[in-house]
C-alpha cells in the first residue's frame, strides 16, 4: 500500500540553478503539497527522506519494452531485422520462454529500469500474468499487454485461443493492482492477418484497455503484410478500423505524409525507440514531423535483444540529436520536447492518468538525480539531463508514494538473488543459441 512521506532538500527543476531548497508531502501515494523549506511541516512521525539537494524529477516512462528479453540480451547483434527475428529471436523464445523465465527476467528488467530512473513500463510479451506479477512485486507501475500472433507461442500454444487467452489475462488482472494496468498486443501486420488484429482492437475496446502494435518498422514490411488492406502498414490498420485514440503504434519508422495524416486525424500515438531502430538498420522515425501534426509521441526503449540497455537517459540524448544530424538543423527537436516524451506526453500515450508531472495531486513517481557533479555543472536547465545526464545519476526512486530504491539501493526486492538466477538460466540456455560465423576484421 502506497505510504505517506516527507521529502526536504529537494530541487525542483524551477529552482535548480539558484539551488534553493523545496520539500515534497506525499500522502496515499500522491503529491499532497509542494513549497519551500522555510514553510515545510513537521514530520509528524511520517518516514522523511533528505533529498540532499539532489534534482527530483518525475519517473521516466518507458513507452515499449519486452521485458523478459533480458535473457537474450547480446545474444543476436549486429543483424537486420528479419534474420534477428526470424533465425534467431523466435527460435530461443520457443526454446527458453516459461513462466519462470518470464518472472525472473522482468525482474531484472525491472532493476535496472529503476536504478536508471524509470518508474512505468509498457510491456508486451507472453506469460503476461507472470509479468505483471514480477512488475507489481518489484513496486513498478506497468502496462503489462499480452501478445497475440498466429502460430503457436509461449503460453498460447494454440493460436485458435489467442484472444481468448488475452481475454482471461485482461479479466483477472482488471482493478487488481494499483500498479498494473492489463492490455492487449497483437505482435505487427506480418505476423496477425486482418481478422486477428479486428478480434484483437474489440478485444481491448470491450475491456477498455489501450492496444498496441508494432507497425513500419521496416522500410518492407508492407511486402511481408497478411492479405493488405492497404498500401502501406499504416493503411491496413486504418482500413481494418484499428486506429483510434486508443492505439499505440510501436516503431513508426517508415511513415509518409499521407500516412502521418491519417494518423494525426485518428488520435491514435506513436512510441518511438530509436536505439533499437538504429541498432536494427530499420531507420529513423519521423518524430518532429509526428510533434508538428500533434500525434502523441512516447519514447521506449524496446527489449534488451535489440537495444540492448533499458537506461531512457540515453534514449532521450539520441532521439534528440538524430533528427538534428538527419535534417541539419539544430533546433530540428529540441531536449524540453523530448523530456517530454519522456515523462508527461509518455503518460498521455500509454493512459497513466496523473503521472509525468510533479504537481499538488499527481502521481507520487519520483526520482532523485544527483546534479552536484562535474558533468552536470553548472546546471542552467533542464536540457541537461537530456544531453549529459545518465541513469546512473539517479539516486533514489519513489513510485506510488512507495520508495523503493534509496541511495543506488533497491528495497523493494532482491537484485542480487534476481541476477543469480537469470545467470543460471543463461548459462543453461547458451548451447542452444544459434552461432553466427565469425568475419574477418
Amino acid at each position: 500500500m502506497p505510504t505517506n512521506l516527507l521529502l526536504i532538500n529537494c530541487l525542483l527543476l524551477a529552482h535548480a540553478a539558484d539551488r534553493q531548497l523545496s520539500y515534497l508531502l506525499v500522502r496515499d501515494g500522491k503529491i499532497a503539497a509542494i513549497g519551500p523549506m522555510a514553510a515545510c511541516p513537521l514530520p509528524d512521525g511520517m518516514a522523511t527522506i533528505d533529498g540532499d539537494g539532489n534534482l527530483v524529477l518525475p519517473g521516466l516512462i518507458n513507452g515499449h519494452n519486452h521485458c523478459a528479453m533480458t535473457l537474450f540480451r547480446g545474444m543476436a547483434d549486429d543483424l537486420e531485422l528479419s534474420d534477428w527475428l526470424y533465425n534467431h529471436i523466435f527460435p530461443a523464445e520457443a526454446a527458453h520462454v516459461n513462466p519462470e523465465m518470464v518472472y525472473w527476467c522482468t525482474l531484472l528488467a525491472a532493476a535496472e529500469m529503476i536504478s536508471s530512473g524509470t518508474t512505468s513500463v509498457a510491456d508486451g510479451y507472453f506469460f503476461s500474468a507472470t509479468a505483471a506479477e514480477a512488475l507489481r512485486d518489484a513496486g513498478m507501475r506497468a502496462v503489462v499487454a499480452h501478445g497475440i500472433v498466429d502460430f503457436p507461442a509461449p503460453s498460447v500454444p494454440d493460436p485458435s485461443k489467442n484472444i481468448e487467452t488475452v481475454e482471461g489475462f485482461l479479466r483477472h488482472w482488471q482493478g487488481r493492482s494499483s500498479l498494473i494496468t492489463p492490455a492487449v498486443f497483437a505482435h505487427a501486420p506480418y505476423t496477425c492477418s486482418p481478422r486477428t488484429l479486428r478480434r484483437a482492437k474489440e478485444l481491448a475496446d470491450r475491456y477498455g484497455t489501450k492496444f498496441f502494435i508494432h507497425a513500419a518498422e521496416t522500410a518492407n514490411e508492407q511486402a511481408t503484410v497478411i492479405d493488405p488492406q492497404g498500401p502501406t502498414p499504416l493503411q491496413h490498420l486504418a482500413t481494418l478500423g484499428i486506429l483510434d485514440a486508443h492505439t499505440v503504434l510501436v516503431h513508426g519508422v517508415w511513415l509518409d505524409g499521407p500516412d502521418l495524416d491519417i494518423l494525426a486525424a485518428s488520435g491514435a500515438a506513436v512510441v518511438t525507440c530509436p536505439q533499437s531502430n538504429l541498432k536494427l538498420g530499420a531507420g529513423i522515425a519521423p518524430v518532429p514531423q509526428m510533434l508538428s501534426r500533434n500525434i502523441p509521441v512516447g519514447l521506449g526503449t524496446d527489449g534488451c535483444a535489440s537495444n540492448n540497455s533499458l537506461d531512457l537517459f540515453r534514449e532521450m540524448d539520441l532521439l534528440a540529436k538524430l533528427h538534428k544530424a538527419t535534417v541539419r538543423d539544430a533546433t530540428a527537436l529540441p531536449a524540453s520536447r523530448v523530456l517530454s516524451c519522456a515523462t508527461k506526453g509518455g503518460a498521455s500515450v500509454l493512459g497513466l492518468t496523473g503521472c509525468g508531472t510533479i504537481s499538488e495531486g499527481a502521481a507520487a513517481d519520483l526520482v532523485l538525480v544527483a546534479i552536484d557533479q562535474p558533468h552536470l555543472t553548472p546546471f542552467f536547465n533542464s536540457d541537461l539531463l537530456v544531453y549529459a545526464a545518465s541513469g546512473a545519476d539517479v539516486r533514489s526512486v519513489i513510485i506510488d508514494g512507495r520508495l523503493v530504491m534509496r541511495d543506488r539501493q533497491i528495497v523493494s526486492f532482491d537484485v542480487a538473488a534476481t541476477m543469480q538466477r537469470v545467470c543460471a538460466m543463461a548459462a543453461r540456455s547458451k548451447h542452444s543459441v544459434r552461432r553466427r560465423p565469425k568475419t574477418e576484421n
